[in-house]
């Protein structure tokens, strides 16, 4: 695709790897979506879920992780366990933004779109960075968190401890969507709740999907909320 990098920018790990486009050419492109895959994927799965919400004026930007993972641990784990790779996930998406933004892409053009562990990558891009996103969908996921509480691991956080959520901008009325299975076995339900009152503090309008029973996947739910704020004027 024309004026666009074929490979991520960034620091750390996750710098020069493959950068997957598809869709709609940038000259004819209303928007741009980034979608990142969770752990043991890639782009090309994230190009399918592209194709299936069948939006043929959307260009899709889909960054590789090395290794096929964006960190080694949960996220629910201390956040230095998880690096260099948060780290260098995060500067991926943000200059992957910033490239966006020079080919004529302003912040309400560009939609953030994750799954699993990309899911989590997305909501904290998106609650650090606080740009005025088109739509920001969190697919099996939940925010990573700024910082550790010290306190004691909790059972509704999968014996986790609690993590803080200490973000400064703001994300003002940015459609986002949280879903998650009710017993999803990565993604416990109290950190998703929790996400979804974090954003809406930030002035996100937040809808919250959760799934009955376990599971951990894609549903129609999800890709019909997807199309419906990729479509709205």
């Amino acid at each position: 695709m024309s004026g666009v990098q074929t490979k991520t920018r960034g620091s750390g790990p996750h710098a020069e790897q493959r950068l997957v486009t598809s869709g709609a050419s940038l000259d004819r492109a209303r928007l741009a979506l980034v979608m990142i895959h969770g752990r043991g994927g890639g782009p090309e799965d994230m190009v399918g879920l592209a194709d299936h919400l069948a939006l043929p004026d959307v260009a899709v930007f889909a960054p590789q992780a090395a290794g096929r993972s964006w960190w080694p641990d949960s996220f629910l784990a201390p956040l230095e366990a998880n690096e260099p790779g948060l780290s260098s996930g995060l500067s991926v998406v943000s200059n992957l933004l910033d490239d966006l933004n020079e080919q004529g892409f302003g912040p309400e053009q560009v939609a953030l779109v994750g799954f699993s562990q990309g899911a989590c990558l997305a909501i904290e891009a998106a609650a650090r960075l606080a740009r005025p996103f088109r739509a920001v969908a969190a697919l099996s996921g939940g925010l990573v968190g700024t910082g550790e509480t010290g306190g004691a691991p909790r059972a509704d956080l999968y014996d986790r401890p609690a993590k803080t959520f200490d973000y400064d901008g703001q994300l003002s009325d940015v459609p986002v969507l949280i879903g998650c299975h009710e017993q999803d076995p990565h993604i416990p339900l109290a950190r998703v709740r929790e996400s979804a009152k974090v954003l809406g503090t930030m002035g996100a309008k937040v809808d919250t999907l959760v799934i009955p029973g376990a599971g951990h996947g894609i549903i129609a739910e999800e890709a019909a909320w997807l199309r419906k704020h990729l479509n709205k004027a």
